[in-house]
């Protein structure tokens, strides 16, 4: 296998697991291609004694079939084994196996896109929990893994569950994508040599899906790799957007016409801004629909400054379906130059803009390591301030209100060269913090951090304004 690159806190805790004296149910989740399955084989490659995998869309029938072959290849029988006919007999099946392997030394079972196994009136479920109340929790040197891209089923279906899955889980895993930092090991392990700006390009189109950066090439730069694996008749991204949301969950047009509506606004959208748009039920639709979008890890939820769960903000936070509803979607052209002419239209300002943003929203520590904050406690939100006839409006994009009675007010933009602060853009900078300043009165220190790729130009209008700045470098310690 290849090396496992980055996933330090996460290797740790499987490692843990597989340490401790008791047996163990891991449950692994997170979205498609991000990883989980190589992490897993990874770190228990020399325990692993049984594993399948759920076939998305198969039947009962299909899923037992699948089972009998992983269960002929763990036993290194040369003959083909009974399909059982129910998954009593394949648990049965699977425990007359184990008994002479489980008593001598630590083993590991893999139950890979395990929700896809569940399928209806299959009493899947029911019988693995039989299986792990009967016979698995009762052997220390039993480890069972759990894993599945359909993050909300993990989450409703075993960790929430009320019958026999009750409290069995003993270690929980959300796996998310790569850091601009483990994107940046795994592409050099892979001989990959870009500079930094190249790639957060890829970055701000990609993701840190470690799938879809494996189709990056040495030697090509940012722009072919766009053209090429975005633009191409078989470029691997041009198709992903409808396979990505259909694998994962059952009514997927809910959470596309979510994903959609929130791609136009930069800024976020309410619960009820959410619904006026998509026309969605104001009842648990779509209650349900934006709880299974953000633990899959496609949105980011804020509370406002100040004010209370019912104003929570949703922003679109997966950089790959930013990129896809703005330009592969709508896009006619195709082949070789097809990114280059793209990026030099007026809408690549706002893509670029809203993509830089999402990026430092998922380097929150990050900045705050860079600032010299990471031990202080801080608490990040968004606020914005909407007026009344001959008020000034504001918009703070990311606040880090710190315990050390101080307020960060950041500013994200995304720039080709220096960013430099204009007459104009200084006015509003001062206006912004003052109308924050005016209507929420903090008993605190308010300084306004500038976040940027290269740093922001030294002029008139960016002294006794910006009192700290980082650049992209930050992003990646």
């Amino acid at each position: 296998m290849e090396p496992l690159i980055g996933r330090t806190e996460e290797k740790k805790i499987l490692e843990n697991a597989l340490s401790n004296t008791g047996a163990e149910l891991i449950a692994v989740y997170g979205r498609r291609r991000v990883g989980k399955t190589f992490l897993i084989k990874s770190v228990f490659e020399k325990q692993l004694v049984f594993e399948i995998s759920g076939v998305h869309n198969a039947d009962m029938k299909e899923q037992l079939e699948n089972f009998s072959v992983a269960l002929q290849k763990a036993t290194g029988s040369t003959l083909k084994l009974a399909v059982p006919e129910n998954w009593s007999s394949a648990f049965q099946s699977l425990e007359q196996f184990l008994e002479p392997v489980v008593k001598k030394k630590k083993v590991v079972l893999f139950f890979d896109e395990f929700p896809w196994l569940d399928t209806h009136k299959s009493g899947f479920l029911k019988y693995f929990g039989h299986f792990w109340n009967t016979y698995a929790s009762t052997h220390p040197n039993l480890k069972v893994v759990i894993c599945g891209s359909a993050a909300s089923w993990m989450i409703q279906k075993v960790l929430n569950n009320k019958g026999g899955l009750h409290n069995r889980v003993t270690t929980r895993l959300s796996i998310r994508p790569f850091t601009l930092t483990e994107t940046e090991a795994y592409l050099k392990s892979r001989s990959v040599i870009l500079d930094r700006y190249q790639m957060l390009q890829l970055y701000m189109v990609m993701g840190g899906i470690p799938q879809y950066l494996k189709e990056i090439r040495k030697g090509e730069s940012a722009t072919q790799t766009i053209d090429r694996v975005c633009f191409a008749n078989h470029g691997p991204l041009r198709d992903e957007f409808d396979k990505l949301y259909g694998s994962l969950f059952d009514n997927a047009s809910h959470h596309i016409s979510v994903i959609k509506v929130l791609s136009t606004v930069s800024k976020g959208l309410t619960r009820n801004e959410i619904i006026d748009k998509t026309r969605l039920s104001s009842g648990g639709t779509t209650t349900n629909v934006l709880s299974e979008l953000e633990e899959s890890g496609f949105i980011l939820s804020y509370i406002p400054y100040e004010r209370t769960s019912k104003e929570t903000v949703f922003r679109l936070s997966d950089e790959y379906s930013l990129f896809y509803l703005k330009y592969i979607g709508k896009s006619r052209a195709s082949g070789t130059g097809t990114w280059e002419r793209l990026s030099e239209q007026a809408s690549w300002k706002s893509w670029s803009g809203y993509a830089f943003e999402a990026v430092c929203f998922k380097h929150i520590p990050q900045i705050k390591a860079a600032l010299g904050i990471a031990s202080i406690y801080t608490e990040e939100s968004v606020w914005r301030f909407i007026p009344v006839k001959g008020q000034p409006g504001a918009q703070i994009d990311l606040l880090l209100d710190r315990r050390d009675y101080c307020i960060n007010i950041c500013e994200m933009k995304f720039s080709t060269n220096q960013f430099t602060i204009t007459k104009k853009y200084s006015a509003e900078l001062v206006l912004k913090k003052q109308v924050f300043i005016d209507k929420i009165k903090p008993k605190k220190t308010v300084f306004i951090t500038m976040i940027t790729t290269y740093g922001v130009a030294p002029n008139a209008y960016s002294k006794g304004i910006v009192q700290s700045e980082l650049t992209m470098d930050s992003l990646f310690e």
